[in-house]
C-alpha cells in the first residue's frame, strides 16, 4: 500500500512538472495577440490602388534638399540599415526640430516601437518605376512627438513628428529608413544583409522631382 501511494505521488509530481514545463515553453504562443497590427498587414488591392502616386520625394529633416543637416551614420556603415540624420549643431541641438513626410503617402504605424527605437512612424508610398506601380515605405524613428495617426493620408513636406532621443537613449537625431514593401515590420536597425532595404539618401536624391514642383514645407 505504501509503495502504491509513493508511486501515485511520483506520477502526480511528474505530471505537474510536465505541465509546468509545457506551459513555460508554450506561454509566448498562448499569450500571442490574435490581432495583427495593421502596419504589419499587407494592404488590400483596393487600398493600394487608392494611394496617390508620389511624384516627388524630399528629405525628412532640414531643407527639402537636406541642407542644415548631416548624416552621422550612413546606410550600411557598421551594418546600419538607415541614415542617422542630425542637425548641423550636433548633440541635442536639433531636439524638437520638425520631421517632414518625404512624399505623399499613408501612415501605417505611429507609436512606440520598443527598446532602441522609441516613437516610430511608418508611411507607405506608391511610386511609378519604368511604367509599373510599386510601393516603398519610409521609417522615422526616435521621434519625440508624433503628430499623425495610422490611416492618415500625408502630403510631401507635411510635419509629422519632431526629433527626439528615443526616451533619452541617444543624442537627438532621426533614424530614417527607406524600404521596399516586403518588410512590414520594425526590424533590427542593424543587419549585415540589406535585402528589402534601400539606400535612403540615394533613393531620395533619385526621386527629388522637378525643381518647379518645389512648394515648400507645410505644417498642415
Amino acid at each position: 500500500m505504501l509503495n502504491m501511494k509513493r508511486s501515485a505521488l511520483c506520477l502526480t509530481f511528474f505530471a505537474f512538472g510536465t505541465l509546468a514545463t509545457l506551459t513555460w515553453c508554450l506561454w509566448p504562443e498562448l499569450t500571442r495577440p490574435t490581432h495583427l497590427d495593421p502596419a504589419f498587414q499587407i494592404p488590400s488591392p483596393f487600398e493600394l490602388a487608392s494611394l496617390p502616386v508620389a511624384t516627388r520625394f524630399d528629405f525628412p529633416l532640414g531643407s527639402e534638399h537636406g541642407a542644415l543637416t548631416y548624416n552621422a551614420q550612413r546606410f550600411t556603415e557598421n551594418h546600419h540599415l538607415g541614415d542617422d540624420l542630425n542637425g548641423i549643431g550636433g548633440e541635442n541641438s536639433d531636439l524638437g526640430d520638425p520631421i517632414y513626410a518625404v512624399a505623399d503617402g499613408r501612415v501605417l504605424l505611429a507609436r512606440d516601437g520598443g527598446p532602441g527605437w522609441g516613437n516610430v512612424i511608418i508611411v507607405l508610398h506608391a511610386v511609378e518605376e519604368n511604367g509599373a506601380r510599386c510601393y516603398v515605405q519610409s521609417y522615422y524613428a526616435h521621434c519625440q512627438e508624433i503628430l499623425v495617426h495610422p490611416d492618415d493620408d500625408v502630403r510631401r513636406g507635411q510635419k509629422i513628428a519632431t526629433v527626439g532621443t528615443a526616451g533619452g537613449q541617444y543624442f537627438a537625431h532621426l533614424h530614417f529608413e527607406m524600404r521596399e514593401f516586403i518588410t512590414p515590420f520594425i526590424g533590427p536597425g542593424y543587419r549585415e544583409k540589406t535585402d528589402g532595404w534601400l539606400n535612403p539618401t540615394d533613393f531620395l536624391t533619385k526621386h527629388r522631382g522637378a525643381p518647379e514642383d518645389d512648394v515648400g514645407r507645410t505644417t498642415k
